[in-house]
This record gives C-alpha cells, structure tokens and sequence, in this order.
C-alpha cells in the first residue's frame, strides 16, 4: 500500500480572543492594592523619561503654565477638545456631563497614587491590679513552643553595601545574639556549638530543635551542647533560647536573682493550674495565702513570653483607604481617594523633543514607544479608578443598611450581584474587591467583607453569616458568667429570632469568632466581659 503526501493550503477565518500586553497591564494594575500601585509608578518613573511626577511647588506650577502656553497659545491646555474632563470638574460634575473625572487630558496630568503617611498607632498599657484580667490560658496557648521560623540571615561581605550608602535597618534576634557570642569569652569550638544554636532559634527566641538532634548533626556530645546552651540562656534579651514556656519564664526570674520566689515554685510546679485559674489550689498545694499566690502572679505577668519580639520580624503594614464613603443627607457618597494616588504628567520637554525634525529615526521610535507606554500606564490607572468607583457606589446599593446601622444589617451578598448591576465581569469585580478598603461611618473595611455567604430565615428572607457571627458575639458578652449559653442555646435562640441554623453552624461561628465553649468559658468566668472589653469580634 502506498502513501502520497501532499502540500495544500487551508484558508480559515476564525476569531480569537488575544491578551495584549496592554491587557494585562490593565489587569495587573486593578488587582493592586494602593502601595503595590506606588510601587509599579515609582518603577515606570525611573525607566520611562516621558512620565515625570507632578511637583505642586509654585515655580513647577509656573515653569508649567509657561510650557502649556507655548505649546497652546489659544489656551486649550486645560481643556481636552474631544470633551473630557477638565481639571475643575468635580467627580458629580463629570458624572453629570457625561464625562469620567479620571480620564486623562491630552497633554495633561493624571490621576496616579502615593501612599500617605501612616499616623503613628498609639500604645496603650493597662496595669493588672486584679487576677481575673490575667487570661492565663491565653498566655500559655498562645506562647507555648510551636513558634514559626523568623531567623535572618546575616548577608556576605562582598554584598555589603558602601558605608555611606548603608540604611538602618531593624537588628534581628540572630544577629543580636551572635554579637554577644563574638563577643563572649567561650573558645572558638564552643562558638560553633553557639552558632549551631542560634540558627535554630526561631523569631520568638526559642529553640526549635532539641539538644540531642542538634548534637547529632554537629557530631558533638549532647553535655556539650547543653553547656553553650547554658550561656546563651544567659544572654540578652533574657529568656533567649528556652525550649519551652516554662524554662523561659524560669530564666528570666533567675535573671531577676527571683529563682527560689513563689513565683518561680509556681512556674515550675504549678503552671497548668495557672492556665485553669486555680488559684486556691496553688496557694493549698503551696501552703501559702491566696493574697501572696496574687502578688506573684503580677510577678509573672510582667515576664516576656516571647523574648525575640523586638527584634526582627515584619515591619506594620498600614491600610490605606481606597475610597471614603460618608453620608451627606439622606445619602452615602463616594469619595476616591486622590491623595493616595500619585501625580503623573508627561515630560514637556521630552513632548517637544519628540516633535523636533532634528531628531534621529531611532531616538523618535523610541520615544513614541515610551509615549504609548505612558499613556496606557495612565489609561490602566483611570480605568482602576473608575472601576472601584463603580463598585462601591453598588456596594452601597446593596448593603445601605450596614451603613445605616452597622454589621448587624449586613446582607448576604455575591460577586455576580454587583457585576450585573454595573455590567462588568464577575472577575473583574474579584479583582477590583481584592487587596481595597473603604472608609465608612462604621469603619475601614475590605471591599471583599461586603461580600458574604446568607443563613436562611423563617421568614423566606437570607441573612448575612457576618450578621450572625455578631449576634452570637453579643450573646456571650450579656450571658451570665457562671452559666454561659451552650451551642445548643445559641441556636435555639437564633431559631427564635427566624434564623435557622443548626449547632454545627454556631460552633463554626463561635470558633471563627476566636470564643471558646462554654465549660471553658464557665471555668475562666466573666468572658463575655473581657470580649467586650478587648473588643475582640
């Protein structure tokens, strides 16, 4: 049998969706969140010579109004001709006139983000004069020695930095307790069995590994490397490298010269019961007063549970409003926030450049290149803006009773609802929701936390999973301190306001909420009040 083959051509028209770079630029900028944005600015600032920031200083606003008045003699740099916006339009004002207030203008500025500057969070210190404000459960749970890694690596000295180019920066745990072991007197092989230890301890100061694993993968005798531990337990910051909870806080009273105190017999012998609050039985097992169990306790709350907290770690990261929804009248408006944004304007000088004859092939294709570059980067920014202005002023289409009255009158609430009521892609609603806040009357939210599961009621109508979540979290702050509500009774009550849910739920629910069950909360006593007070949710 023989096979002929044969050269043809097959003419098809077909069509095909393509993501274009500028596309995907589009996309990238609307799912960032206000200081990723400044960050791709800052970036496009310094490769792109056609974008250059927008100074407000008196002698840029002039040397611009000269520039603007040589290239528009007629007066036309304020105005764009095909009826966008013109820079004393307000947002209401353009919306009215057809027009967007984040269009830019031929030849003029646009919209772009800078973060500004977070205020300083203020520090507040209460004093436990009672034993009850002391959740010893808390304390142990959360300190207990199941720490994440948070050690730094100290960088080579052929990639350090010149000395005048060198920036401050935060001391790690490791690099301050490497210091101290240089500086100690223990020989060079001690110094390596110290090394060996302070790479394996964690951001919170502990040791993650045990002695007799350690000892293994240095092929050194575990008494050895109990020795070294020693000394670096004696380093600062105190309590550095325990092993667990217990030997932390006993090195620091030791540290104190408070190792044979009550309050050392107490951490050594009877800290479960610390946890329970059982500080009758302490002071029985003990044969002391409860009034002296009392003051040692005050002794041992002031200790530091985690002894690498002030060092290393990642630096705060402050939430900055994407928009401000206030309420003017009757109604809710929505605010951008341009502030937030940096400035960008094209190059004057580069604009006339590109216009000169003079110029060569090369320089005027590159330069127009960077000319498109820029004004789709200003393009992806406006359609950014003007995208989570829409979705707010939906948001609060649907949710107009949060606004009013708070979490209580949460709605349930679906990406499709708000992509169908402002024509947009439910994607595009995900991305533009992601990673953004609003300022509102009842405070800064995601945009995402509008966006919530329903729990159906009685009476046909959904109920918002947040609006449950506060009922039960208002529920166990008014419930009785020695008979707290059961799962079971939350849900019977919810039952009764026309929510059914089943206890399963509730426990979901209570647990999210971070509130423990109700043996537990009966043991610790008066938690509904320490909720209220910590104003945990």
């Amino acid at each position: 049998m023989a096979f002929e083959v044969k050269l043809g051509q097959d003419l098809r028209l077909r069509q095909q969706l393509v993501m274009t770079p500028q596309l995907q630029q589009a996309i990238k900028i609307l799912q960032l969140s206000l200081p990723e944005l400044e960050t791709v600015i800052q970036s496009e600032l310094e490769r792109n010579p056609m974008l250059e920031p927008l100074d407000s200083s008196p002698s840029e606003i002039t040397n611009t109004a000269l520039n603007d008045e040589e290239l528009h003699p007629n007066g036309e740099a304020t105005a764009s001709n095909d009826g966008e916006l013109t820079a004393s339009e307000s947002p209401a004002e353009a919306e009215a006139n057809g027009s967007d207030p984040w269009e830019p203008t031929p030849m003029e500025t646009a919209t772009t983000a800078v973060a500004s500057e977070p205020h300083d969070a203020a520090v507040e210190i209460k004093e436990n004069n009672q034993l009850d404000k002391i959740d010893w459960r808390e304390y142990v749970e959360n300190y207990s020695n199941n720490w994440q890694e948070g050690a730094f690596s100290e960088p080579a000295d052929e990639d350090r930095p010149t000395l005048e180019n060198t920036l401050t920066r935060k001391n790690s745990l490791e690099d301050h307790v490497m210091w101290q072991l240089r500086m100690s007197s223990l020989p060079a092989s001690d110094q390596k069995i110290g090394a060996a230890l302070i790479y394996n301890l964690n951001g919170a100061g502990y040791l993650e590994v045990s002695v007799e694993e350690l000892a293994a993968q240095i092929e050194t005798p575990g008494a050895e490397v109990e020795r070294v531990l020693a000394c670096i337990q004696r380093f600062d910051p105190p309590g550095v490298g325990a092993r667990n909870l217990r030997e932390c806080l006993s090195i620091q009273l030791k540290t104190l010269g408070m190792e044979e105190s009550l309050a050392a017999r107490i951490v050594a012998n009877h800290l479960e019961m610390l946890e329970k609050h059982r500080y009758a039985e302490i002071a029985k097992a003990l044969d002391v007063s409860l009034e002296m169990v009392g003051q040692a306790l005050k002794v041992i709350a002031l200790l530091e549970p985690k002894p690498g907290r002030d060092y290393g770690g990642q630096e705060p990261v402050y939430v900055v409003p994407d928009v401000f929804i206030q309420k003017v009248g009757t109604e809710f408006l929505v605010h951008l926030n341009e502030d937030a944004v940096p400035r960008l304007r094209l190059a004057s000088y580069y604009q006339r450049v590109l216009n000169d004859g003079a110029v060569t092939t090369e320089t005027r294709d590159y330069l127009q290149e960077r000319l498109r570059s820029a004004r789709w980067l200003v393009k992806s920014i406006y359609q950014r803006q003007q995208t989570i202005f829409k979705v707010a002023r939906s948001i609060i289409k649907f949710q107009h009773e949060f606004f009013e009255h708070g979490v209580s009158r949460l709605k349930p609430l679906v990406l499709k609802d708000v992509a169908d009521d402002i024509g947009m892609h439910e994607s595009t609603i995900s991305r533009a929701t992601a990673n953004k806040y609003a300022h509102t009357p009842q405070g800064i939210f995601e945009l995402k936390f509008f966006f919530t599961s329903g729990v159906k009621a009685s009476d046909g109508e959904d109920v918002s999973a947040e609006t449950v979540k506060e009922k039960i979290r208002a529920m166990v702050i008014d419930e009785q301190h020695d008979a707290p509500l059961s799962d079971q009774a939350i849900a019977e009550v919810l039952r009764s306001q026309n929510i059914n849910i089943a206890r399963r739920t509730v426990a979901k629910y209570r647990e999210a909420l971070g509130i423990l069950p109700s043996a537990r909360r009966k043991q610790l006593g008066a938690y509904g009040a320490r909720i209220k007070q910590n104003g945990s949710k």
